[in-house]
């Protein structure tokens, strides 16, 4: 049987990264919606205070 829909590419777009040294970034966490990740920032900043993460959009769909 020959599927008719396309593959969904990206199905989790906010990505949180650590930043990490020479311009690196480490994907922590992919999440559907915004504001799960921002819930999920909140945490990481709390548990690891003296770590630098962001929330960044991700549209390559890797």
């Amino acid at each position: 049987m020959i599927p008719t829909s396309k593959p969904k590419l990206n199905t989790h777009p906010w990505c949180i990264v650590r930043q990490l040294p020479n311009m690196q970034r480490l994907v922590v966490g992919r999440f559907h919606r915004r504001g799960d990740a921002d819930g999920y920032i909140q945490i990481l900043r709390r548990l690891v205070p003296a770590t630098k993460h962001a929330i960044v959009f991700d549209t390559t769909g890797a």
